[in-house]
Parts: C-alpha cells; sequence; structure tokens
C-alpha cells in the first residue's frame, strides 16, 4: 500500500504521517516541492525515532510520479468528490493520493481522473475539511481493514 502527498506545506502533518506509514509498512511518496526540508526539526520531532521504519519515495513532479503507476491503482482524495472513501475498493498496490492542505489536489489531475475521486464526509457545513494527518490516517485504516490486515 502507499501513501502519496503531493506538495505537502506543514511539516507536522507529514512527520505524523510517516509516523503512521511505519506502523502500518505503507510506504510514502513525497511528489513535487515540499514546504519544507525533511530534516525541518518540525518532521522529525512528528515522526520521532521512527524514521528508519519508513520507506520514503520522492518524485520531483506530478507528472513523473503518474509515469510509475496505473490509473486503477489510484485513488485521489477531494473535499469536492462525491463518493465516500469507504465505497472505494483498495488493493495491496494502491496509492492513496491527497493533495496538500492548503490547495488540495492540482485541479488537471482531478480533471485526468474523475472516476478515481473519493472523499471523506463531512457532517458540519461550517468544517471545511479535516487535518492532512487525520484523513490520511481515516483512509489508510479503511484500506487495511479490507485488505484484511487490521
Amino acid at each position: 500500500m502507499n501513501i502519496v502527498l503531493i506538495e505537502p506545506e506543514i511539516p507536522p502533518n507529514t512527520g505524523n504521517i510517516a509516523r503512521l506509514c511505519a506502523a502500518t509498512r505503507t510506504t510514502l511518496h513525497l511528489v513535487g516541492p515540499l514546504g519544507f526540508r525533511l530534516t525541518d526539526s518540525r518532521v522529525r520531532r512528528a515522526g520521532l525515532d521512527y524514521w528508519d521504519h519508513v520507506e520514503i519515495r520522492r518524485h520531483v513532479s506530478v507528472a513523473s510520479f503518474l509515469e510509475t503507476v496505473s490509473e486503477t491503482s489510484l485513488f485521489l482524495f477531494s473535499k469536492h468528490a462525491t463518493v465516500s472513501y469507504t465505497e472505494a475498493r483498495y488493493q495491496e498496490s494502491s496509492y492513496l493520493v491527497f493533495g496538500s492542505e492548503t490547495r488540495g489536489l492540482p485541479r488537471d489531475m482531478t480533471e485526468k481522473y474523475p472516476t478515481r475521486l473519493w472523499t471523506i464526509p463531512l457532517f458540519h457545513s461550517a468544517v471545511r475539511s479535516l487535518n492532512l494527518s487525520n484523513a490520511v490516517a481515516i483512509v489508510c485504516y479503511e484500506a487495511l481493514r479490507q485488505l484484511g490486515r487490521v
């Protein structure tokens, strides 16, 4: 299973997600420019001493990442999608793709793959979105549950 972050901006979110990836033996893909350095103390602190247990793959751009995967393995998460993440059928080879904290997924990506879009329902209109690391954890554990790993 793979977690993909497109241009993440907030260091502790990426650190928390790296820790999740270590705990779940999930590969972390970091795509495009990051809003911080991986050596940033806030990233390191959030990931604690688990960094040696995380498989991290860097991709220079969204285009270079997309060259390495098949469309059917992509699961793109957006607050603008209409189908719940629980309706997706995940595989061990799935790529769970999340956009940056302030911009979400790139528009050209959501336009290119409209049938690969999923959402986490929100039940209060005053809340625009969930924290990125929380959203990743919710979806990751649902995928693992479906695969019989939970």
